[in-house]
């Protein structure tokens, strides 16, 4: 992981080292998470906010790299008899997003994504135990999107992240 991470910020270094001067924005949205088990829980989605900062770097006419610094929402739910548990995780997540953008607006993106957990709750009626010890401070994952920016500067995304670390 060390090696992998070593790669990705040289190659990042390597980017930045050719770019165009950087724009810089603000972004706020809703995520809709959920978590994966090993014992097969159903869990049902969570829904939450995003908001951050980015900074788009042009590498090219028709490439880009943005990396970000976002104050994200997730968690999931699961019931377990007639008791609702609602895991709230909230992160600080920084992708950097190799970005393809057509003439038009469009673009697709990808990159990898760091989170670093800053809270973890469990509730359950009106009961809220603090987890955070009971989860890894660290999340990797990688984003796979499509958005578009408007003339004006305003732009719509849709990411999905899979999960690379438990």
């Amino acid at each position: 992981m060390k090696k992998t991470i070593l790669v990705v910020c040289l190659a990042t270094a390597y980017l930045f080292s050719n770019a165009q001067s950087p724009a810089f924005g603000v972004k706020a949205g809703l995520n809709i998470a959920t978590l994966n088990s090993s014992d097969n829980t159903d869990f049902k989605s969570k829904v939450g906010f995003h908001v951050g900062g980015l900074a788009h770097i042009h590498l090219s006419r028709y490439f880009a790299v943005q990396p970000e610094v976002v104050y994200s929402e997730q968690g999931a739910k699961v019931t377990s008899g007639n008791t609702e548990f609602k895991y709230k995780f909230n992160y600080i997540n920084i992708p950097v997003l190799l970005q393809y953008m057509a003439g038009n607006g469009f673009r697709l993106q990808t990159g990898p994504q760091l989170g670093l957990l800053t809270s973890a709750h469990t509730e359950a009626g009106n009961v809220s135990v603090n987890n955070k010890s009971d989860i890894n401070t660290a999340d990797f994952s990688w984003a796979f999107g499509a958005g578009y920016l408007s003339h004006s500067k305003i732009g719509v995304d849709a990411r999905y992240n899979v999960g690379i670390s438990d």
